[in-house]
């Protein structure tokens, strides 16, 4: 790990002025995904700016939906009454992550920026456009078995991680963001990360000096809610595949570089078709890699269960 220098920020405002005026620095919260990617030298941050003692670790009803502040663990909000029973679906992908000791220190806004888990971004010795612009994508021809099947490009198929990502899209949440001018700015999850096009290095809309605030979650959708998650073991392990159904809203994790909403999936569901012809539907233009070809069918059985567990949890 690089040498690197640390300040504790008390509020918002002197944050965001610490990290916007230096390109080499980092917010950090719980950093169980930077630490990680430090050690690796991935992430060379040269300053650090430690967020953990701003005002934005709570929990609030805010116009019959929740507003959830940047810094709840994971652990927290997967425990909150409100989130048990309003939006289970978030409680239960939050509970599907990781271990019990990385979700008491996990935030909310930093999983939503966690980095893939691409084999070739750990790997420095290897190309990734993502980790190094320009320098090609070994995994195109190489272990692609974790990686996407919508919405990829020649430059990168890398797969976004976050299984609570998958539920807040479903879900229709917003990511509150404070910026460096002092303004603030609301993006929906479905925007706030972005495909890989020809610059797979950008993850997000976040722009430098930009802070994530909150995240704010509508109303509940009518209908059931559950998460389901394929993984290689039954715990502590990220998906191969994972399927958030919120009502007649669907979102689909590691299968593209960012939390995938199935908008032909529910366009299908709302003219009357079938689960399976919804799946049917969004999986229209999915392509596999060789090594993630099986993900395609996989989604497809996965996307008709998960909806049959929601319709069940409406009865309970």
């Amino acid at each position: 790990m690089r040498p690197f220098t640390y300040e504790r920020a008390d509020d918002v405002k002197g944050a965001i002025r610490a990290v916007a005026g230096r390109p080499d620095a980092k917010f950090i919260a719980g950093g169980t995904n930077l630490i990680d990617l430090m050690k690796v030298r991935v992430e060379m941050p040269a300053h650090l700016v430690d967020v953990n003692h701003l005002p934005l670790a709570k929990i609030e009803d805010a116009g019959g939906g929740l507003r959830i502040g940047a810094l709840v663990r994971n652990s927290a909000l997967a425990a909150d009454r409100r989130v048990r029973e309003r939006y289970p679906v978030l409680s239960e992908a939050l509970l599907a992550g990781a271990s019990g000791q990385l979700r008491n220190k996990a935030t909310t806004g930093g999983n939503l920026l966690q980095r893939t888990r691409c084999f070739y971004f750990y790997n420095s010795g290897m190309p990734c456009n993502k980790r190094e612009p320009g320098s090609g994508c070994s995994a195109l021809q190489g272990m692609n078995r974790i990686h996407a099947v919508l919405g990829a490009s020649e430059a990168c198929i890398a797969v976004h991680p976050s299984d609570m990502a998958v539920a807040l899209t479903a879900l229709g949440a917003q990511v509150e963001i404070a910026t460096p001018a002092g303004a603030a700015r609301t993006v929906p999850m479905t925007e706030f990360h972005t495909l890989p096009g020809t610059h797979p290095e950008v993850e997000t809309v976040l722009k430098p000096g930009e802070l994530i605030t909150a995240v704010t979650l509508p109303p509940p959708p009518p209908g059931g809610q559950a998460y389901r998650k394929i993984r290689d073991r039954a715990s502590y392990a990220f998906a191969l595949i994972s399927v958030a159904v919120a009502g007649d809203q669907v979102a689909l994790g590691s299968v593209a570089h960012k939390p995938w909403r199935a908008a032909k999936a529910e366009a299908a569901l709302k003219s009357g078709g079938s689960p399976a012809a919804a799946a049917h539907a969004e999986l229209a233009a999915a392509h596999g890699y060789g090594g993630n070809d099986y993900k395609i069918p996989l989604i497809r059985r996965m996307v008709v269960r998960t909806m049959a567990q929601a319709k069940e949890a409406t009865r309970a």
